[in-house]
């Protein structure tokens, strides 16, 4: 399959197609990011993140289907490997093990303003590119995170 098949400009989808692979990058550091949390939260707000941090990493896997699948509708390979994963993603690897709960959540909101970052650059060029099923995609994805950006500050905030 390639772009036209589908109405669209193949000069116009490459640089789609490069920044999804690059929010897919980053998206996998993420999710391992939320799964360490999600086994290594302790202490007097361990049942309310341990929770949250599932229901973070649920969606995240879901996102990184999704977004994999529209790389491949757009004709091309998804980034699939963790060395592609690592050296693509502004997003880096924490230890989890030992870290304090609000320290995760802090690196959780840090990750999310990243891919949020990422989505806003992303929602342009599929604008530019009359790319509605990624934009409309990403948009949603975008929406799920700011949501649980101030979910999680609230947490956090000490005010």
């Amino acid at each position: 399959m390639n772009a036209k098949e589908i109405s669209l400009e193949e000069r116009k989808v490459k640089p789609v197609v490069d920044l999804l692979n690059d929010l897919l990058a980053n998206y996998h550091i993420h999710y391992q990011k939320l799964r360490g949390c999600h086994w290594n939260v302790k202490g007097k707000s361990f049942f309310t993140l341990h929770v949250k941090f599932e229901e973070l990493y649920t969606e995240a896997l879901v996102f990184i289907d999704e977004l994999a699948e529209r790389i491949l509708t757009l004709g091309k390979p998804p980034y699939s490997t963790f060395a592609d994963y690592i050296k693509t993603a502004k997003i880096k690897e924490v230890n989890t093990i030992g870290m304090k709960d609000t320290d995760m959540v802090k690196a959780l909101i840090a990750d999310m303003a990243t891919l949020i970052e990422l989505e806003r650059e992303i929602l342009e060029v599929t604008s530019d590119a009359g790319d509605d099923g990624s934009n409309d995609m990403v948009n949603r994805f975008m929406q799920f995170k700011e949501k649980n950006t101030w979910m999680l500050r609230s947490f956090v905030d000490e005010d």
